[in-house]
């Protein structure tokens, strides 16, 4: 059982100096408590903060970064976007697949993140043909978790329909549909394959109300007879076409529809969300679910701005995703949270949480709770029975010199683009060395042929 001294750490009530912490085999915290004479295995120095949780990944985009940025001969939007990202994903094969998901981790855990939720919807072959083994696509990422060392909860996509109303789907989709029961074996199939590792969970995710009905999704939640315990996630209301669109269909938005149609409860992550009205900000908080927010891909994408102070307002919960990937920080995306609330309230320290209070901190703990609720894990903090996942920042920075406890969270947050991560551990394990994921090299190597080959 191997034992660490932290000598600056953020642990659940407060910063303490000098705590030993102890680590079971599995990767989970055993014991907390003062040094005394135990010997440690490993004495942390710098300051260290619970790994941030990244709710929502589309790994798959990551290889795409830039090339949707060049003006078409229309007005761009998402849905221009989403033709340029139908058309990349409709040549990667599964090794592809593999390497990209693997140097999007090493990425993310060099930024600080420990965990990830990944949104898989690109399941069979690029005809539209299942794989020999149909969770081929979704094992890939497993792998490439399992490889750099990140923590995963798995969220295969369930994928039905073209649009609101069960409409056909369009040939571009045709590797990300499913009927129901060859959805459930993917699930399955996934699970057997997680169902001895302590960093993985498998989840499901129906991919939004326009991909799916009612009917299909209910026969899914009732043949999976464990859902109650794996965490829901679903994309919703992120552009105003959306919400016309539905109500177009059925009268309702987008988040009244689900709220209406589903038992939505602490295990669902409503993704985006970003164009509501002041009822469905309440009934959205009042539910328990996790409001996902990615603030980088939103922007990029022109989604616009979630209703977060009144969502707050309401006791209502967040946590931070990297989606399309067009930036892999945690301190980028909390930082364009506060940042889009400023702008839009023309104000500063919008999400604070009252007078006296560190915006940093708070939007760090925030991002903690909801995340790992989002993703179904014990992680967000380090306390007995939790992973031992925490992130390292320098203490030698020019940038951290005369800081303190929540002061310092601030500073790491809103100081600039300097990653101040410089070691990370995963359940334990000292994944991230000086600013160096152990196995960064040959995952390098293995992502630039991929990216050749595609290019080819």
């Amino acid at each position: 059982m191997p034992t660490y001294v932290l000598e600056n750490v953020l642990l659940p009530h407060g910063w303490r100096r000098n705590v030993l912490l102890s680590v079971d085999a599995r990767g989970d915290i055993t014991a907390i408590g003062e040094v005394g004479e135990a010997t440690p295995d490993d004495a942390v120095r710098g300051y260290v903060v619970p790994g941030m949780i990244n709710l929502h990944s589309h790994a798959h985009q990551r290889a795409m970064v830039g090339l949707a940025e060049r003006a078409g001969p229309t007005d761009d939007s998402f849905w221009t976007w989403r033709e340029v990202m139908y058309h990349y994903v409709g040549r990667l094969a599964p090794e592809h697949l593999e390497a990209i998901a693997a140097q999007l981790y090493v990425e993310m855990l060099t930024a600080g993140y420990t965990s990830v939720a990944e949104f898989q919807y690109l399941h069979h072959g690029i005809d539209g043909t299942a794989y020999d083994n149909i969770a081929e696509m979704s094992l890939r990422t497993a792998n490439a978790a399992r490889e750099t060392g990140i923590g995963m909860t798995n969220l295969p996509v369930l994928y039905g329909f073209g649009g609101f109303g069960s409409q056909p789907s369009t040939s571009s989709q045709r590797r990300f549909v499913n009927k129901a029961d060859a959805f459930l074996e993917i699930v399955e199939r996934l699970r057997e394959a997680g169902s001895a590792d302590p960093n993985v969970l498998t989840g499901i995710a129906p991919h939004s109300p326009r991909a799916i009905d009612k009917a299909l999704l209910a026969s899914v939640l009732a043949a999976d007879s464990t859902a109650a315990a794996y965490p829901i996630h679903m994309h919703v209301a992120e552009q105003t076409k959306e919400v016309d669109d539905c109500l177009t269909w059925c009268g309702r938005r987008p988040v009244e529809w689900v709220l209406d149609e589903f038992d939505v409860d602490q295990r669902w992550c409503l993704i985006h969300a970003t164009h509501m009205q002041s009822f469905e900000v309440e009934r959205l908080a009042d539910s328990g679910a996790v409001a996902g927010l990615c603030p980088t891909t939103e922007a990029n994408l022109g989604d616009g701005l979630f209703e977060l102070v009144p969502f707050l307002a309401h006791g209502g919960r967040f946590g931070i995703g990297s989606d399309s990937h067009i930036c892999v920080s945690p301190v980028e995306e909390l930082r364009w949270l506060e940042y889009g609330q400023r702008l839009k309230t023309q104000s500063r320290n919008v999400l604070a949480g009252g007078p006296g209070r560190h915006t940093g901190r708070t939007l760090y703990d925030a991002a903690l709770s909801g995340g790992a609720q989002a993703c179904g894990r014990k992680v967000g903090k380090l306390e007995v029975g939790c992973r031992a996942d925490w992130v390292v920042l320098d203490n030698q920075s020019e940038l951290l010199h005369g800081r303190e406890d929540d002061a310092l969270v601030d500073t790491w947050l809103f100081a600039g683009n300097k990653n101040l991560v410089t070691d990370v551990y995963v359940a334990g394990r000292h994944i991230v060395r000086g600013g160096h994921h152990i196995d960064a090299d040959a995952v390098a190597s293995r992502f630039k042929r991929a990216m050749d080959e595609l290019a080819a």
